[in-house]
């Protein structure tokens, strides 16, 4: 039997909670050679831009929805596909939670196809995604 077997529509994937400060902020952005203000100059983002503080980047959200997707998978399957937007922006300060639930389930292709979130404090959902994974069915 293989872990396919086990999975459902609706099964949870575990939620994860991020509170990335500055520092943290300004490395993810230094690698992607992001140099918008917003993620680093808290008086630009403020005054300039008209934020409530500096700005989490879009990608780095994204890559949380993965991470959340990769960690669920483990060692048996393969990472297919994946999709996401933000649509709401976040701020340093805030604790954002990733997630997501199983959305349908094809146990003749091995495939599972996931909604995943990232939610604020006030638990709206920032950032949906989607992630088609394959499971090894041998």
């Amino acid at each position: 039997m293989s872990r396919l077997d086990n999975i459902k529509v609706d099964d949870a994937l575990p939620k994860r909670a991020y509170t990335p400060d500055n520092i943290e902020l300004f490395f993810y952005n230094a690698v992607l050679w992001n140099a918008h203000r917003i993620h680093y100059d808290y008086p630009y983002a403020t005054e300039v831009e008209g934020y409530p503080g500096l700005v989490i980047a879009g990608p780095q959200l994204g890559d949380w929805l993965t991470q959340a997707a990769l960690e669920w998978l483990g060692d048996d399957g393969m990472f297919c596909s994946f999709e996401y937007s933000n649509r709401k922006a976040s701020y340093i300060g805030e604790t954002l939670r990733s997630g997501g639930s199983v959305s349908s389930v094809n146990k003749e292709t091995g495939e599972v196809e996931l909604a995943l979130f990232i939610k604020n404090e006030a638990d709206e959902i920032v950032t949906p995604g989607t992630a088609t994974l394959r499971f090894n069915t041998d």
